[in-house]
């Protein structure tokens, strides 16, 4: 006979003793008639005694039974979102400055401490606000360019000062040099070859400096329009024979995913994107990691949302493995090529683990 199910004040307990609700006992509350507090589950207090302890399925279950808000844990979410309205308050600042404001300046704008308000602020957006600052600096000077305005302009109306602190790390700022984003690509190659693969066609695209795009399972024209894209104006070059070797590993992988993707990769997006990324080349063959756990294991908890759009706009799945994150109740979410695909990478993956 099948067991039966732990009553549901079981596993609220377990999840207090883990420090982290559970999806299988959803979201709720804890009472401590001891103090006359409620906390969530996770909260870094001492973990109290059982016999002590009620449980409520909400904030205001907890308070109607007399119990007050832990100071500590912040159990109705007030602090937090006091904290993201001082972080967001600071964001339009810098928006809207033509240079970039002094950490002084910012900290006083969201009304925190300097040093806390830096820590909030990496916690809720991923970035230190100097990050953030280049990343505003960087939109306004792909922008302008884009619109037609000469590099010299373009650089000083961003807020850069002078051309030479963007030629210097043209990466971080635009993935390209300022003439060819003002050209939207033009003067780049990308070369690419189209194949078939276990998961219908594939593409695979690539500049000098290594592979720029992988997409599957749509039609050809869809996955060269996805590419063109990304860069309307670069000249697009057939090259089966020179990516022959790339395609082989990809479509290898995507018939049988026993070993990471080894290729040269030419990765183009944001300080915080290119982090995220690298941070999914790190999770192991057949392993899964929840989008707040990978955020967790950046040292940014509260960036969960950050990470997923990271995870979305990934050029180069498959050697970049988005597909090995999960929800946090360990549902496939979306995936870019397909739930169904994804569902196949991993397990492919776990039998290989397994071996």
């Amino acid at each position: 006979m099948p067991e039966a199910p732990m009553p549901i004040d079981d596993l609220r307990w377990q999840a207090v003793l883990d420090r982290e609700a559970q999806p299988d006992c959803g979201d709720f509350r804890l009472g401590v008639t001891t103090q006359g507090i409620y906390c969530r589950p996770g909260c870094p207090a001492r973990t109290p005694l059982r016999r002590n302890v009620r449980f409520f399925p909400d904030a205001a279950s907890a308070e109607a039974a007399g119990f007050r808000a832990c100071k500590r844990c912040d159990p109705k979410g007030e602090r937090a979102r006091m904290q993201a309205e001082g972080v967001a308050a600071a964001c339009a600042l810098i928006e809207a400055a033509e240079a970039i404001p002094s950490l002084e300046v910012l900290a006083a704008r969201a009304g925190y401490a300097r040093h806390h308000f830096l820590r909030l602020f990496r916690d809720i957006t991923g970035v230190t606000p100097r990050s953030y600052a280049e990343g505003v600096r960087a939109r306004r000077l792909q922008a302008a360019l884009a619109a037609g305005d000469r590099v010299a302009e373009a650089v000083a109306g961003a807020g850069f000062g002078s051309e030479s602190r963007v030629y210097e790390d043209t990466a971080r700022h635009l993935g390209m040099t300022p003439g060819a984003a003002r050209r939207g690509g033009a003067g780049e190659v990308i070369r690419i070859a189209h194949a078939d693969s276990a998961m219908g066609p594939l593409l695979v695209g690539a500049t000098e400096a290594g592979i720029c795009f992988i997409g599957f399972a749509e039609p050809p024209a869809a996955l060269e329009g996805d590419l063109r894209a990304r860069f309307p104006k670069a000249r697009i070059e057939p090259a089966p024979e020179e990516l022959a070797g790339q395609v082989r590993q990809v479509a290898a992988f995507l018939a049988e995913p026993n070993a990471a993707l080894a290729l040269p990769l030419d990765l183009r997006g944001t300080a915080f994107q290119r982090r995220v990324w690298e941070a999914l080349t790190r999770i192991p063959l057949g392993e899964t990691r929840t989008y707040s756990g990978l955020a967790a294991e950046m040292g940014m908890p509260a960036a969960t949302r950050a990470v997923a759009r990271a995870c979305a706009r990934n050029p180069v799945s498959l050697a970049v493995p988005c597909h090995r994150v999960v929800g946090a109740s360990g549902d496939l979410t979306g995936y870019r090529w397909g739930v169904p695909r994804k569902a196949a990478l991993l397990a492919g993956e776990k039998r290989a683990r397994g071996r």
